[in-house]
């Protein structure tokens, strides 16, 4: 494979991929940036399927991503899509996951990717808040049917909802009688992508994002990564997670192939890291400590012998894990700061001290600003606490909720996060709190009071308050702590969780530890709860 598949650039250097990389960046959409991509390395790889047997494995070069996504577009037009619609999809991450959402990129479509893990509550609420005219769903998988819950969704909500079922096949162009696509959408401003998260408010938000703010957080993370054209990649979490675009677009950039895992479990998965030789691996501090888990199965002997780099955020990093993981791995740990919002506001840099590595969340790149303030809004000068905001092309463009974007940016335009940090001289950034009352498992953020709302409704609960608490393998973990009316039987994890289940809730949402009191602490005036407290006892 010669280096201009790989995308090394003309001299063959990492300096000559870097400088490809950043002339790619500027493209104004990402279907222009998979064009060319797929001019500049057409044979390269670009997705890799790791599948159980390893004769199943499945690869797709740039050149047939691109033609692959234009078939898939003729083919969903064919069906009735049309630019004007809204498709939401809930998909595993496969290889005919990537190629779906590039072809509604194509075709400019409004597209809303919902993870594998939302159940009715959430996909109700995301068809209804983005009038969707599509369902697209994997239908049986991972003993979830995915065809009986968009019937149940449609019925009540969405009667004119139109299905669409993708297992191994994707809707193709027909050979008989060619129907020309469209051109292609030329502007990189308009919202195309609504992405879905949990903040203060007891429902989940839609977030609004251009193929611009796309662009940019990929380019963003892969420029701080010094990535090369001779990494391998690897895509374990749920494509549909902000993520997904963020990892596709470093692909196009540099032009190196990641390996895609349909469902990530250790040890199971580690035979498709070592089989096709991944070299830059992560997600959240969740991946690093099943990493960890492994190799200490096995001291002594390296368990991804080509891994070079674990990269990753979304979730609270511990201090001595970045120690035990470059010990133990034998490789880098690069940990950053991203949301929902805004996929890449900070990161590690390779190069940086290991005390920087282990205790910051890293530097903006250029194009991101952060500002410290006070409540008030007014900038604090470097090593102050106060409230992170921030403003730059990859934040998103507020919230399908206009009186949420309201609240959400200030009057200079910087989005005001709810976290609490500080920034060093060196602009390294230092987060410390959220004045926000989210949970961030396994970098998914969790509205507490969502949970809250919904255990009020069982009768062996007089009231409820939902926390994170520090978790060395996700993160944060669910912690629900209830107040029971006098005389009911005591409450059992196993009752809670069922009658969540039964209201609709994600799995990734269900409390994992359950503690009863008396009476939840309450301050003195509006008898609110304190959570500080609770944190405090339970932590």
């Amino acid at each position: 494979m010669s280096t201009e598949d790989r995308g090394a650039g003309r001299d063959g250097s990492e300096g000559g991929a870097t400088a490809v990389a950043h002339r790619l960046g500027t493209s104004h959409t990402l279907w222009e940036l998979v064009v060319r991509r797929a001019e500049l390395s057409p044979k390269a790889p670009a997705l890799i399927q790791a599948a159980d047997n390893p004769d199943d494995d499945s690869c797709l070069t740039f050149g047939e991503l691109r033609t692959r996504a234009e078939r898939t577009a003729a083919g969903l037009r064919r069906q009735g899509v049309r630019p004007g619609d809204t498709v939401a999809w809930q998909l595993p991450t496969r290889i005919e996951t990537v190629v779906l959402s590039l072809a509604l990129a194509r075709l400019g479509v409004r597209q809303t990717p919902l993870i594998p893990g939302h159940r009715e509550r959430e996909v109700a609420l995301a068809l209804r808040a983005t009038d969707a005219a599509w369902y697209v769903h994997p239908g049986q998988w991972h003993g979830t049917d995915y065809a009986a819950l968009a019937d149940r969704v449609r019925e009540p909500h969405e009667p004119a909802l139109r299905t669409l079922l993708v297992r191994d096949r994707l809707p193709d162009a027909d050979p008989g009688s060619p129907d020309p696509l469209p051109p292609p959408p030329d502007d990189g401003t308009t919202v195309r992508w609504i992405y879905w998260t949990s903040g203060t408010t007891s429902e989940p938000s839609g977030v609004r994002h251009t193929d611009r703010s796309l662009i940019a957080g990929g380019s963003c993370l892969a420029h701080a990564l010094r990535l090369r054209p001779d990494d391998v990649g690897s895509i374990a979490f749920p494509y549909a997670h902000i993520g997904g675009p963020d990892y596709l677009v470093m692909l196009l950039l540099y032009g190196f192939p990641a390996v895609l895992f349909e469902k990530f479990a250790l040890p199971d998965a580690l035979a498709g890291y070592r089989r096709h030789g991944v070299t830059t691996a992560g997600g959240s501090t969740a991946f690093y400590s099943m990493f960890l888990a492994e190799q200490r199965k096995q001291p002594g002997e390296k368990l991804l012998p080509t891994l070079r780099l674990l990269a990753g955020g979304g979730a609270p990093k511990p201090a001595e894990l970045y120690h035990e993981v470059v010990t133990e791995l034998g490789c880098q740990l690069t940990h950053g700061y991203g949301m929902t919002e805004a996929p890449m506001i900070t990161m590690g840099d390779p190069d940086d001290t290991p005390e920087q590595l282990a205790t910051t969340e890293g530097r903006p790149p250029a194009g991101m600003e952060i500002r410290i303030t006070a409540p008030n809004g007014a900038p604090l000068p470097p090593g102050s606490e106060g409230e992170v905001r921030l403003r730059g092309e990859a934040v998103c463009q507020g919230y399908l909720d206009p009186d949420r974007t309201a609240a959400a940016f200030d009057t200079e335009g910087f989005l005001v996060t709810g976290d609490v940090g500080h920034l060093r001289e060196s602009g390294h950034l230092v987060l410390t709190g959220r004045t926000k009352d989210i949970i961030i498992r396994k970098g998914e953020n969790i509205s507490a009071k969502e949970i809250e709302q919904l255990l009020y409704e069982l009768p062996g609960v007089a009231d409820a308050a939902v926390i994170g608490l520090p978790d060395p393998e996700r993160g944060e973990r669910v912690c629900a702590v209830v107040e029971q009316p006098e005389g009911a039987p005591r409450v059992t994890l196993a009752e809670l969780t069922a009658h969540l289940r039964g209201e609709g809730l994600a799995t990734y949402k269900l409390p994992e530890q359950l503690e009863v009191l008396e009476a939840l602490p309450r301050n003195e005036t509006l008898r609110k709860v304190l959570k500080y407290k609770l944190r405090e006892r339970f932590g």
